[in-house]
């Protein structure tokens, strides 16, 4: 970690800490992700599943770029690093009292859905979409995903976390099952952000649970006694007998949309998830067809082979690539010098001991052939 400078703190979650740093050789700047928890060895960082699933989307020029991983044995302390961005989406329209331009929003959105229907296609889901984990770079309006700490596995057998998503970027289906989601709820996140983005206020800010909800029938309206009754049936639905009711819906919500606009929207935010659009079609929809609109976005040449990937999130664990760097286990402590030493020291030991193994080995060879 001596090789970083702290320039300034970036924020603060649960369960890490962000931190600009500078490199002190090459002076190119960074945003290292201090992890709260403690690791006792390599394996439970290899099986840590942003690791593991940085390490299957690398690279892509809308996912953030994993730089280092550092870890430090004595300590059981992780940092991960990455490259830097300006600022986060919500930060971008936090105090802004004019709308952005439409060509921008759709040039965000556009870069949204091409990281959301690549991780798809490689057989992640993200669980976790809201501004906050969307990042910018105010110059050249490059859009990246990041904070894929709470991503799975699509192919992984349900049911998943009950309570996994910020609230108001939670999709029906996860408030109202027991886990029975899967990668749509990303495209309802992203339909949440995208009505945040457009209007400066979020879509469905619920207060708890049951508000939440109620905030989604208000607009969307309740569904019908059949979906309800496949929920039950199912047996994996919480309390779920509503009130019918019909739903303002999202036109009046946003009268400056275009037609292509507001189609996008609503079919981002079908309460029924097979209904819903997927990352994939949402890239071919009209919304997007204004290619000016657009970034020239440069993907792997193995892209097009990601869509008949269906190995498990966990088998990743071990994988290596060129393109990511290798697991360190230097200090990240001021302690840096000692551990070190005793690390050169035990190399030097073990070094040791095989040549005068060896050595031994021939003395006794030499012995026999000249006295026997």
């Amino acid at each position: 970690m001596n090789k970083y400078k702290v320039l300034d703190k970036k924020g603060e979650g649960t369960f890490s800490e962000v931190v600009q740093v500078k490199h002190v050789q090459t002076g190119k700047c960074a945003a290292i992700k201090c992890m709260k928890a403690k690791y006792g060895n390599i394996d439970e960082v290899n099986d840590l599943r942003e690791i593991q699933a940085l390490r299957r989307l690398s690279p892509h020029p809308n996912i953030v770029q994993l730089y280092e991983v550092l870890f430090d044995r004595p300590t059981g302390r992780l940092a991960l690093v990455f490259e830097i961005m300006d600022l986060n989406l919500y930060e971008l329209i936090q105090h802004r009292q004019q709308r952005l331009p439409g060509r921008h929003v759709k040039m965000y959105m556009y870069q949204l859905f091409q990281a959301l229907d690549y991780m798809h296609k490689k057989g992640i889901f993200h669980r976790d979409i809201k501004p906050e984990n969307i990042l910018i770079n105010k110059s050249s309006k490059t859009l990246k995903l990041a904070d894929l700490g709470s991503c799975r596995g699509i192919y992984s057998k349900p049911p998943f976390t009950e309570y996994i998503s910020t609230r108001w970027y939670r999709a029906p289906e996860c408030l109202l099952t027991s886990g029975g989601y899967g990668p749509e709820m990303d495209v309802w996140g992203a339909g949440c952000v995208h009505f945040e983005i457009m209007t400066l206020y979020p879509i469905f800010p619920g207060n708890d649970e049951i508000d939440q909800i109620s905030r989604i029938h208000k607009i969307l309206g309740t569904p019908d006694h059949r979906f309800i009754q496949g929920l039950k049936t199912r047996g994996n639905s919480s309390s779920c007998d509503f009130i019918p009711r019909k739903g303002t819906g999202i036109a009046p919500l946003i009268p400056f949309a275009t037609k292509s606009c507001l189609d996008f929207v609503t079919r981002a935010l079908e309460y029924k998830k097979e209904r819903r659009l997927t990352a994939e079609k949402a890239i071919f929809h009209p919304y997007f067809s204004d290619k000016k609109a657009k970034l020239t976005i440069s993907l792997p040449q193995s892209y097009d082979s990601f869509a008949s990937e269906k190995k498990p999130l966990h088998e990743t664990v071990g994988y290596h690539s060129n393109s990511l760097p290798n697991i360190h286990t230097g200090q990240i402590s001021n302690k840096s010098k000692s551990s070190s030493w005793t690390e050169r020291r035990k190399v030097f030991e073990s070094v040791s001991l095989t040549v005068w193994y060896y050595c031994a080995i021939i003395c006794n060879l030499l012995y026999t052939c000249l006295y026997i």
